[in-house]
């Protein structure tokens, strides 16, 4: 793979319950466990992290997939639910739900856009195989 760019983040403090500042300083924020893990829910937390960042790489995706088929995406927007939660042995694991909403296209268009975009997308690509990852096409007007 040829590099383009490289995130740096650095967390500090007790992991969860820590903090998180990228190397440009743009994101600079406390980490705290959620409640309804035990926590203080009084932070950000990886998943709400991890949560944006496939939203919006997913969202770049579903664009660029649509700008080469000459698809409208006006108003679409991608939200994305990351669960986190107990596997077997004691480890814990991940799943991700992709709600995506394409307002001015038919479902079966919009449904293979978003599969097209879940071929291209890198976070997409990084978790294939790894995790659960459920893509949803939200009803359309259409």
């Amino acid at each position: 793979m040829k590099v383009l760019y490289t995130a740096e983040a650095l967390a500090t403090g007790e992991g969860r319950n820590g903090h998180a500042r990228t190397s440009d300083g743009r994101l600079d924020l406390d980490l705290a466990v959620p409640a309804a893990m035990g926590g203080s829910g009084d932070g950000t937390n990886p998943e709400q992290l991890f949560a944006a960042g496939y939203a919006a790489c997913f969202h770049s995706a579903l664009q660029a997939v649509a700008r080469a088929s000459k698809a409208n995406v006006a108003d679409s927007a991608v939200g994305a639910r990351v669960g986190i939660g107990s596997l077997d042995g004691g480890a814990f694991g991940l799943e991700v739900t992709l709600e995506v909403t394409l307002p001015h296209l038919p479902r079966a268009e919009a449904e293979d856009l978003v599969a097209r975009a879940h071929q291209v997308c890198p976070y997409s690509n990084a978790t294939r195989g790894n995790i659960e990852v459920t893509l949803v096409v939200a009803e359309s007007d259409d």
